[in-house]
């Protein structure tokens, strides 16, 4: 039983150790795309723009195939296609050695799969940016470390003149759902009138927050005897930093990001997702942000 444990713990240092690293693969790729199209020009050799509209448009056989090989009858089929659609597709194919002919179907090849791939992860980075365009608008001065792959199933939750604080309510939720909260954030997490949240951070959830010192003197200015009763208590821990890019929070089982309207300070966007490599890219930020803050003891 004892070795039985220590192996469950390397395990577990193993995997953490695996995540960290992918996650910092992550985001050294994210860190050097912009410096792509100078390394590209460099090497002399770049992809000219009708081939790539080319396999863009080619992308729904590339994608059948994926599957594995198909007849002409069979991508007919699949791609509900004609005859002689199907026929330039084969031609296609084989012309730009993205696809071979074997025993009368065709396959990718090493070189179609991979471009195959690469096709799907670029429309799913596409359809990812547009759905968090309202985030990525709020944020765009700070998010040259936010990384879109890992919100690609993310639940966006927009605010709209009629409900204008459903991505507080979204918040809410998930605070209420978890029993630890992490979090950072340029405002209050939720506006101080709404208490639902001030009751979870006092009395019901550990809580960690770091935020602006202004912020944490209008919530001692707002609710005096419960935070102070709450840090004394252990229950909550308030940190401050002069500086914080956005809004943060990490759940039990989940990370957000929340965007904010400059004038009314008013969350205008919350992204939240359970994707494990976007809760590591999230405590990595955190980590990140902690390292440079100061506790509340310190400062008082």
């Amino acid at each position: 039983m004892h070795i039985s444990d220590d192996t469950g713990d390397d395990h577990d240092d193993a995997s953490r150790s695996s995540s960290a690293s992918i996650v910092d693969a992550i985001l050294d790729n994210a860190r050097n795309r912009r410096n792509l199209g100078q390394q590209l020009a460099t090497s002399g050799d770049r992809v000219s723009t009708d081939e790539l509209v080319d396999i863009v448009r080619h992308g729904p056989l590339l994608e059948a195939l994926l599957d594995g090989p198909l007849d002409r009858r069979g991508i007919e089929a699949h791609l509900d296609v004609s005859k002689a659609t199907s026929h330039r597709f084969t031609q296609w194919l084989e012309t730009t050695g993205l696809g071979e002919r074997i025993d009368h179907r065709l396959q990718l090849t090493g070189r179609g799969e991979a471009v195959a791939e690469e096709l799907l992860r670029f429309e799913a980075n596409v359809r990812t940016a547009r759905r968090l365009t309202p985030l990525l608008d709020v944020i765009c001065d700070d998010h040259d470390e936010f990384l879109v792959e890992p919100f690609v199933d993310a639940t966006v939750t927009i605010a709209d003149p009629e409900d204008p604080y459903r991505p507080v309510e979204r918040f809410i939720e998930l605070v209420q759902e978890s029993r630890t909260f992490r979090g950072f954030n340029t405002t209050h997490m939720a506006p101080l009138v709404l208490g639902e949240f001030h009751q979870q951070m006092f009395g019901e959830t550990e809580t960690e927050i770091i935020y602006l010192p202004t912020i944490v003197e209008k919530l001692f200015e707002t609710y005096p005897e419960r935070a102070r009763e709450a840090i004394e208590r252990g229950h909550l821990t308030l940190r401050t930093r002069d500086d914080l890019p956005y809004g943060l929070a990490l759940f039990d089982e989940r990370v957000g990001i929340g965007g904010y309207d400059a004038s009314t300070g008013l969350m205008q966007v919350f992204v939240d997702t359970d994707a494990p490599i976007a809760r590591q890219w999230g405590e990595r930020v955190y980590d990140s942000i902690r390292a440079d803050s100061e506790s509340l003891d310190t400062i008082a």
